[in-house]
């Protein structure tokens, strides 16, 4: 299933994409959290310089295989590599973000995303689905999409997915 992104990046340009993304946020709470691309992940950070003018903006920080933390990113901000290889922010303090921008693998209409199976991200919206309202945004090329990506009951569903093709919202 990565095939499919990596088919479409560099080919399919992102600027459709990253205009949805933008007009999905216009109502975010912040903080918003976004994320530092890898490989061949849609690259947010165009929508995230914006936002982070505007409000708290953050980047995830893994801690092995407990939920993520978040740490508060600025276009100044310092930034490292952390274990696995993902730029994160350091010495900056930690932020509970209210909207998260979240890159995948996969995806399929009814929201269901593919990662890279650590499950960071699906333990990190149960805890926080449990605090407050938070809001799951998936950030991917639309070649990505699949007619069903296999769930788990552990799998936490993504509000919407935001592609160069338009916005999908959850069923």
């Amino acid at each position: 299933m990565a095939g499919h992104r990596g088919a479409a990046h560099g080919k399919v340009d992102p600027a459709p994409a990253l205009k949805h993304l933008h007009r999905v946020l216009s109502d975010a709470k912040h903080p918003i959290s976004f994320y530092w691309p890898i490989r061949t992940e849609i690259d947010p950070r165009p929508v995230m310089e914006i936002f982070a003018a505007q409000g708290p903006v953050c980047l995830p920080v893994t801690q092995g295989y407990a939920p993520l933390t978040f740490r508060l990113w600025t276009p100044e901000a310092k930034m490292e590599s952390d274990g696995f290889g993902v730029s994160v922010p350091v010495g900056t303090p930690d932020v509970l973000p209210r909207t998260l921008v979240i890159p995948m693998l996969a995806f399929d209409d009814r929201c269901q995303r593919l990662g890279y199976g650590a499950g960071h991200y699906d333990r990190t919206l149960e805890k926080l689905r449990a605090e407050q309202p938070v809001r799951a945004i998936g950030f991917a090329y639309g070649a990505q999409k699949c007619p069903s990506v296999p769930t788990e009951p552990t799998d936490q569903p993504l509000d919407m997915i935001v592609t160069e093709n338009g916005i999908t919202a959850r069923p």
